[in-house]
């Protein structure tokens, strides 16, 4: 999901459609098409993409698929976290349907035997995370803007992030999932969350590329031909990099109180004011929300994507009574007062036996 709600066209369909497909050369192309809304995604748009991926994957004159967002502002970013509130306050059960099947969706894309590329520009936030992250080709541009924001809506990083967060170098992920700050083309490639960074000017080379593609028997190889001529795998001075050594320390204190409180007492000039800054960020996050992503990344790191998605909906199952999301979403999307009242309040008043509880009676 996500903490940020805030074109490209196949010809003969109407605009109001919120998925679009078509086929050149071999391609198969899925745009989201919801521009005014970031391509946030809803379960019908869920169903279409699922529909979709899987007559393809039937289709044996479709050797890839192209996976993007309308206009310029998003790739996805994310689920649309009103409809799933709005499920849950008039007691449905859309919001519940929602997660299991956008999360079968992500296992797809994780599992789909055609190569898939997705070009991740501007928001990649949440759910548009777990759409990018399971694909082959992962594509950034200047214009990207990564993360998993769920913790500042008092939710916890899904869509599979307990499996790649986790798996990005040292601590890097952790930090990225309890902070939920997001990240540029230079910190993608560097975290191993993105494969390729090509200049967004070039967008419309890139598909002129790939309609001219001569196929061989390796499709996943003649994309990448395509790209290594319009894209680069590193940029220079990522900023993490600088920060990894007090990332890794920080990130891997025990618990959320320990690394809030000793991200205070920094006072080497180099990294004073990032550690005071995210302390500060952290303090307004939902202490549940973080308490419980770090135990959640913690346990992925050692357990199969499958697992992982597993137990996320084990969470998910417990969370809208349990947890702060319905408090996160009221306060920043439907009343937008900005004053959520987090329960706990504070990080001190944490108990990791209530933490706990949230993994109880799931086997990994």
């Amino acid at each position: 999901m996500t903490a940020q709600v805030v074109s490209a066209q196949s010809s003969g369909q109407p605009a109001c459609d919120t998925v679009l497909s078509e086929v050149r050369n071999h391609i198969g192309h899925i745009t989201l098409n919801r521009p005014q809304g970031l391509n946030a995604i809803d379960l019908d748009m869920v169903r279409q993409l699922q529909d979709q991926l899987e007559a393809w994957a039937r289709d044996e004159k479709v050797y890839a698929v192209v996976l993007r967002g309308a206009g310029d502002k998003a790739f996805c970013a994310g689920g649309d976290i009103r409809s799933i509130y709005d499920s849950f306050k008039g007691g449905h059960t859309e919001h519940l349907d929602f997660f299991a099947e956008e999360y079968a969706l992500d296992l797809t894309l994780h599992h789909y035997r055609k190569p898939v590329m997705a070009l991740m520009d501007g928001f990649v936030l949440g759910g548009g995370m777990g759409l990018a992250q399971g694909v082959d080709l992962r594509v950034v541009t200047e214009r990207s803007r990564l993360a998993m924001p769920e913790v500042a809506i008092g939710y916890f990083p899904d869509v599979g992030g307990s499996y790649f967060l986790p798996r990005v170098p040292g601590e890097l992920g952790i930090y990225l999932g309890v902070t939920g700050v997001q990240i540029q083309a230079a910190d993608a490639l560097y975290c191993g969350l993105a494969d390729w960074c090509i200049d967004s000017a070039r967008l419309d080379e890139l598909d002129r590329q790939l309609d001219l593609l001569k196929w061989s028997l390796t499709p996943l190889k003649d994309l990448q031909g395509v790209l290594a001529k319009l894209a680069v795998q590193q940029l220079p001075e990522p900023p993490l990099e600088k920060l990894r050594p007090a990332i890794d320390h920080f990130f891997a204190l025990p618990d959320i109180p320990s690394i809030i409180e000793q991200l205070l007492q920094v006072n080497v000039i180099d990294s004073h004011r990032w550690a005071v800054d995210t302390a500060n960020l952290m303090n307004t996050r939902s202490p549940l929300a973080m308490a419980v992503t770090l135990e959640l990344l913690r346990r992925g790191r050692h357990l199969p994507l499958e697992t992982c998605f597993d137990l996320e909906l084990h969470l998910d199952r417990q969370w809208f009574e349990r947890g702060d999301l319905i408090e996160g979403v009221r306060a920043l999307i439907v009343d937008k007062d900005k004053k959520p009242q987090w329960n706990p309040s504070s990080v001190q008043s944490l108990e990791g036996e209530h933490v706990a509880s949230f993994f109880s009676g799931h086997e990994a």
